[in-house]
């Protein structure tokens, strides 16, 4: 069943929730590349190890402690509205990362950063604008084929992780991977907030922030915050747009505010992938 909604100030609320998460996301991600990049190497294969060295950086915690307040807004977020809105909000918080990034290797943004950053606020604009006098919608979808989209999301994740580093660099590999897993999570959490029989998607929320994480935090040792944490930003908020379409039927309004709702997501993936795009990374992965 489908239900349509019109533009309301409860959804004026969860792009609010959906912004100021995604400034917390993005602060917690420079403030934890800091953090990690002084710690020993971090592993999967020693993970008590690893986490005793993350947990016992007080630094790291505090980073910590910000991506759990945003995630606990983001949770509130898809509460309120369709999943393809608040994760357009997201996308657009590349911008955020790049210049937060620049300004802490004391360096001035490259023409393409700069030009990512452009065309993700631009991204955010045409979203607000299409949202004015529009409809937004949602509908539960196919528990199998939700289910199908995670396990084929996670599996694409793993075969990334061993054999991507070649291509785009170890720290982006963890990025990409790590983004793919977090976009698990961010479907699951939607699917979640549904409740009923559906809470038990929470299991799989857990699982793939856990693993994204994780592949996060390793990635952050192998490359720089904007490459690993802008590739995990753009498939997090990629995958999940485009889920809202496929599983969860929420639709594109017609006429001009149409135009601008594809706009809106057209321009904030070409930001991310401006802003994500590897440079300069060691091209081997040890998980």
């Amino acid at each position: 069943m489908r239900v349509f909604v019109a533009m309301t100030p409860t959804i004026g609320l969860a792009l609010a929730l959906a912004l100021a998460s995604t400034v917390l996301v993005n602060l917690a991600y420079l403030r934890e590349h800091a953090a990690v990049s002084a710690m020993p190497s971090l592993s999967l294969r020693r993970p008590y190890r690893s986490l005793a060295l993350l947990l016992g950086d007080r630094a790291w915690l505090a980073g910590f402690a910000m991506e759990s307040g945003g995630f606990a807004l983001y949770v509130a977020a898809l509460a309120l509205a369709p999943l393809a809105l608040v994760q357009c909000v997201g996308a657009g918080g590349l911008g955020l990362l790049a210049v937060g990034s620049a300004r802490l290797a004391e360096r001035p943004l490259s023409a393409r950063e700069a030009a990512g950053a452009v065309i993700s606020v631009a991204g955010l604009l045409f979203l607000a604008l299409s949202l004015i006098g529009g409809e937004t919608a949602s509908a539960r979808g196919s528990a199998v084929a939700i289910v199908a989209w995670c396990a084929a999301s996670a599996a694409l994740a793993g075969v990334l992780l061993a054999g991507g580093a070649r291509f785009v660099g170890a720290g982006a590999a963890c990025g990409i991977s790590g983004g793919l897993l977090f976009s698990v999570g961010d479907v699951a959490t939607k699917v979640a907030t549904e409740g009923g029989a559906r809470v038990a998607f929470a299991a799989v929320l857990v699982a793939g922030y856990v693993l994204g994480s994780s592949l996060i935090q390793i990635g952050y040792q192998r490359g720089a915050a904007l490459s690993v944490a802008g590739t995990a930003t753009l498939l997090t908020n990629a995958m999940p747009i485009a889920a809202g379409a496929v599983l969860l039927h929420e639709p594109i309004p017609a006429g001009a505010l149409g135009v601008l709702r594809i706009a809106a997501f057209a321009t904030v993936v070409a930001g991310a992938i401006l802003l994500a795009r590897p440079q300069g990374e060691p091209a081997t992965l040890t998980a």
